[in-house]
């Protein structure tokens, strides 16, 4: 999906003045006869420059429908603004993908309960035991 839970944790992630300014640039060169906002097709290169992937109908959808309908297209406020949530849905996509990493010792893909049992050892040594099974089996 486009938007993933990101949201459902308090963030407090911001663009970098330079990721803003690369942000700018990208709207800017996308929207090549100055219209000031960006259309379907335009949206859908921004992401391919910042993303390295063309964005499915469905997202190019949802982003359409969420803006201004007497526009034709985004705004650089609005552009910014999603720009900036995808960025931080793919920040936190990595940091779970990190930890999984983290407590997948034997590269398999999945985890077992002695995996778990022994990452929780190791960064919550007090964690009673039944708290570590009642997580592992949710």
């Amino acid at each position: 999906m486009f938007f993933s839970q990101a949201g459902a944790r308090a963030r407090t992630w911001e663009a970098s003045p330079s990721e803003h300014k690369k942000w700018v640039e990208v709207f800017k060169a996308c929207d090549e006869d100055n219209k000031g906002y960006l259309s379907r097709e335009d949206f859908k290169v921004a992401v391919v420059m910042l993303f390295g992937y063309k964005p499915s109908k469905i997202e190019a959808d949802s982003v359409m429908s969420s803006v201004n309908p007497n526009i034709s297209g985004i705004l650089l406020e609005e552009f910014l603004n999603v720009i900036r949530k995808k960025r931080e849905a793919q920040l936190y996509r990595n940091e779970i993908r990190h930890i999984f990493t983290a407590f997948d010792r034997h590269y398999r893909g999945y985890l077992t309960l002695e995996d778990f049992q022994k990452a929780f050892k190791q960064v919550a040594p007090k964690l009673p035991e039944r708290i570590i099974l009642e997580v592992f089996s949710s």
